[in-house]
């Protein structure tokens, strides 16, 4: 890439920001409030749908995409099937904002949404294991981006829940694996990476340290699904091996928190689609730690996990397995650092 064609990027990519900063501004004059009770963290009114700005900026950048950079393009089936599929997402997660829909429908939404996106060609048949090579998981393929997919998008929806915390883990996400596509070659993953990461560059102001409005369900949830399609479209990475786990190897701090709080509560019995506060985080929280620490250290989870990806791409093959567990260290240290102040305050069954 020239010098010239990527300031021309940094500056149209500047101009998104600032179209989202106003967007989100908007919202914030608009008054969609997001109202405190038992399992949030905050304790007055606030403004939501400040994703509106994140999504505006994203689904113009895309378009302009798509009318000027062919070389970055996808084929029109796949490029349609995710940018059609993520607009769905918004618009119902925009009204559920609104409307406070039941989980189902939000579920049953997000299902659509995949299929449309996987019916269009967007999933992964080809995995390069190392030691192994190229396995073709046949008639599992569709099935496997299905639930990855659907985990992605409500991770980054559970996740957030404290100023800045899903956002900023997403910017650190989509800035890095913009660079890691370049070199890669990647260049509708490059653009559909930078675009995601400007939108929320012109949000996050706004929300981190001091929250003057949420990024609400219509943010997290956009968010997490074009995370997850992005994790997609890199497996086309040439030369990378394993190139899929870019995405979530970033996103262990996150995956890693809500598939804990997953399991510990579905082996209580517990109803997993109520609302609770039993994240990790959420627990950190209730035991004292401050709410821009905690968004901090979820912070410094994903650039370990870049980093670890950065090291997995120049690893030789041989040691590129070790390399993908690498980032459930830092997450693994803090789970037991959050039991045991839990268990300082006497939570008891902490998890709720």
């Amino acid at each position: 890439m020239t010098l010239h064609r990527f300031i021309l990027h940094l500056v149209f990519l500047a101009g998104l920001a600032l179209l989202s900063a106003a967007a989100v501004r908007g919202m914030i004059r608009v008054g969609v409030m997001d109202h405190p009770e038992g399992r949030k963290a905050h304790e007055a009114p606030t403004p939501k749908m400040g994703g509106v700005g994140i999504v505006l900026a994203y689904l113009l950048g895309t378009a302009a995409l798509y009318r000027f950079a062919d070389f970055a393009r996808l084929a029109d089936p796949y490029f349609r099937g995710m940018i059609l599929s993520a607009f769905v997402i918004a618009l119902v997660a925009m009204l559920d904002d609104i409307f406070d829909y039941p989980f189902v429908v939000k579920l049953g939404t997000q299902v659509v949404a995949a299929l449309a996106a996987v019916g269009s060609g967007l999933y992964v048949t080809l995995y390069h294991l190392p030691y192994i090579g190229g396995v073709d998981v046949g008639p599992f393929a569709i099935p496997f981006t299905l639930c990855w997919i659907l985990f992605a998008t409500n991770a980054m929806n559970f996740i957030d829940g404290l100023n800045g915390l899903s956002s900023g883990v997403t910017f650190i996400t989509c800035v890095f694996l913009s660079i890691f596509s370049v070199h890669a070659s990647g260049w509708f993953t490059y653009f559909a990476a930078a675009l995601l990461a400007a939108g929320i560059l012109g949000f996050l102001p706004f929300n981190f340290p001091r929250a003057r409005i949420f990024m609400g369900d219509v943010g997290s949830q956009f968010c997490g699904f074009v995370l997850a399609m992005l994790a997609v479209a890199s497996s086309r990475f040439e030369g990378a091996d394993l190139s899929f786990v870019l995405v979530p190897m970033m996103l262990a701090g996150v995956l890693y928190d809500v598939a804990f709080t997953l399991v510990r509560r579905l082996l209580r019995g517990e109803n997993v689609t109520q609302a609770h506060r039993g994240h990790l985080f959420q627990v950190a929280h209730r035991v004292g730690i401050d709410d821009r620490l905690i968004t901090l250290i979820y912070w410094g989870f994903t650039l370990f996990g870049a980093g670890a990806a950065w090291c997995f791409l120049a690893a030789p093959s041989f040691y590129k397995p070790m390399i993908v567990l690498v980032p459930l260290i830092p997450p693994l240290v803090w789970t037991g650092y959050v039991i045991h102040r839990a268990h300082l305050a006497q939570l008891g069954r902490w998890s709720r």
